[in-house]
């Protein structure tokens, strides 16, 4: 990430997400990059601590003013507890940009008195750097607004808009989800190895291995993973059979299917309260 432009930031939320965030607009100060931050949250890594001192932000500012961006990253549920201390951020000109799951827009604008509103779907790799976040902004967002909240989104991973808020269920259950879903695979891998004679910790890291393994080809080739899975299935070899099971009509294909289609609709529940 280089430099970062944006005069005044109120992050609400300094836990994975929020933290995530901050390093990354941290490194970008040091670069050069212009930023003036308020962090609220009721505790802090003593570490954060030090390296929000060391660019000169300020943490539970006692008589906060509006501010240019502010970004929720709290749980959901303390949404409604937070809301009378946010809108001391807001003003008439200010953009929020919410990692809250399940949120609506319309939501945040009503509670906030903002207009130009963005929600983002991070997923956990977002920790590491490593992550995909989907972001929609309201109709009120200006071309600007959108350049700067895909600048600071940078830290967390790939960015990526999306064009309606209702697809942003279909993101939660694909990319949010998703990784518990590859979880799953390495677990079930690494079972299925140990019941064919492994002992269970050199299943577990071959498993892991070689899921971890695949993903990093996958990115770094930039081949579509059709073709690299065509790579590795020799005819009538040991690959070909064992996609024979999962290519079946009750295979992997309709599992995961019905999978992201549960979560979807599960997320399209959530969002209605």
């Amino acid at each position: 990430m280089s430099g970062l432009d944006a005069p005044s930031i109120a992050l609400v939320g300094a836990g994975a997400m929020g933290g995530a965030l901050v390093r990354g607009w941290i490194e970008a100060v040091r670069k050069g990059g212009a930023l003036t931050l308020s962090i609220v949250d009721p505790s802090f890594d003593p570490e954060l601590e030090r390296e929000l001192d060391s660019v000169g932000a300020v943490i539970n500012p006692p008589d906060p003013g509006p501010v240019d961006i502010v970004v929720l990253a709290v749980k959901p549920q303390t949404f409604p507890s937070i809301v009378d201390g946010v809108k001391r951020f807001i003003g008439p000109d200010t953009r929020v940009m919410s990692v809250m799951a399940g949120i609506p827009m319309e939501l945040l604008s009503r509670e906030l008195g903002a207009q130009r509103i963005v929600r983002c779907v991070p997923n956990t790799p977002a920790r590491i750097g490593r992550g995909v976040t989907a972001y929609v902004a309201s109709p009120a967002c200006t071309p600007e607004d959108r350049a700067l909240v895909e600048q600071l989104l940078e830290p967390l991973g790939t960015v990526e808009p999306i064009a309606a808020e209702r697809l942003m269920d279909v993101v939660t259950a694909v990319s949010g989800s998703g990784p518990a879903y590859v979880f799953l695979l390495a677990e079930v891998l690494a079972a299925a190895a140990e019941q064919e004679g492994l002992d269970r910790d050199t299943a577990m890291r071959i498993a892991s291995q070689t899921v971890a393994g695949a993903g990093a080809l996958m990115l770094q080739t930039g081949e579509p993973p059709g073709a690299l899975r065509k790579q590795v299935t020799s005819p009538g070899g040991t690959t070909e059979a064992a996609l024979d099971v999962l290519g079946a009509g009750d295979g992997l294909g309709p599992l995961l299917r019905r999978a992201v289609s549960a979560a979807a609709a599960r997320s399209r529940q959530l969002g209605k309260g």
